[in-house]
């Protein structure tokens, strides 16, 4: 499944605020590179929270961070002046259009435009061919939090019914046409284990199927460890030593249970996702202690075994 995902050109990665979804948009950029593609991340937060852990200015410039990574801000106004380049001839008309109060006005007022020439930038460097660029790049939208990436994502349906077929509503039509690609795009889903993004990934799941854009998994972040069991518990109870206190070895039986109890929520948790969506939920670890680009590291190689253990098990359903 992992793989078939890498192998489309725009992944598009959404998810609530603060269940990690920039670093696994971050870790899926870095495991394309470890498949032997160039990544491209797009990030949607104009606080560039990426830009700040690769350690360079946020940038609507494609910026090198690493080894076949590059990472830009995705800005509408920016995307909208770009592709007005495109479609406006002459240096000096198109600075006087920039420059009037009506254009600033425009921009101001139509921020459903801006939404829209967002994912027409998407759009357009997924279909652009540079013949100094190798084939098998891969696009890794890391989009705004749940409520707003819905709106973006409907945008293209609403512009095509608002302008029908003017050049606005026919890059709508192109630009839904793109969303829906399955060979060529697809949306992930992350989540945690915590009620509030339970909830809002399920009753998300349902309103992109409804509007035909079905996502391909659901990434669940911050699995905790299953290294031990009650009867562990029980044991490390009743242990005696010379240094062993019973206060203490209660304590650590109590956090344990804890840790215990947590993970039997997260597998409750997965099994209601996987019987709401009937998707695949693949379970990312939970890393205490790391962040940055020491963290983005760590689940790429995590994302990596997961891919690496799909291969057998397709091999075998297929003998």
């Amino acid at each position: 499944m992992l793989n078939e995902i890498l192998g489309r050109r725009v992944l598009i990665v959404l998810g609530k605020g603060g269940v990690g979804k920039s670093t696994l948009s971050a870790a899926l950029a870095r495991l394309a590179t470890l498949s032997g593609s160039r990544a491209l991340i797009m990030e949607c937060d104009a606080r560039a929270p990426l830009a700040a852990t690769f350690g360079v200015k946020p940038s609507f410039v494609p910026t090198i961070v690493a080894h076949e990574l590059a990472l830009m801000t995705l800005d509408g106004r920016a995307a909208l002046e770009e592709y007005l380049h495109l479609v406006v001839p002459g240096r000096m008309l198109l600075k006087a259009v920039f420059a009037s109060r009506l254009y600033q006005f425009f921009v101001q007022a139509a921020p459903g435009l801006r939404e829209l020439m967002m994912l027409g930038k998407v759009f357009y460097d997924a279909g652009r061919t540079d013949p100094k660029v190798p084939p098998g790049n891969v696009i890794i939208v890391d989009a705004p939090a749940s409520g707003q990436a819905m709106s973006l994502l409907k945008m293209p349906t609403a512009a095509r019914s608002t302008f029908g077929d003017s050049v606005v509503g026919k890059e709508a039509r192109n630009i839904s046409q793109m969303l829906r690609d399955r060979r060529n795009c697809a949306i992930i889903q992350v989540t945690t284990a915590d009620s509030l993004s339970i909830s809002e990934t399920i009753e998300m799941h349902a309103q992109l199927t409804e509007i035909h854009l079905t996502p391909a998994a659901v990434l669940f972040n911050r699995m905790p460890p299953s290294e031990f069991d009650a009867a562990d518990i029980s044991a490390l109870t009743t242990r005696r030593g010379p240094h062993l206190r019973k206060k203490d070895l209660e304590h650590l039986a109590e956090l344990a249970k804890s840790e215990l109890n947590r993970a039997a929520e997260a597998r409750k948790a997965i099994a209601k996702i996987r019987t709401e969506t009937g998707g695949p939920v693949v379970e990312i670890a939970e890393h205490s202690g790391l962040s940055g680009i020491e963290l983005i590291d760590t689940l790429a190689s995590d994302l990596a075994r997961h891919r690496d253990q799909e291969l057998p098990a397709r091999a075998a359903h297929r003998r």
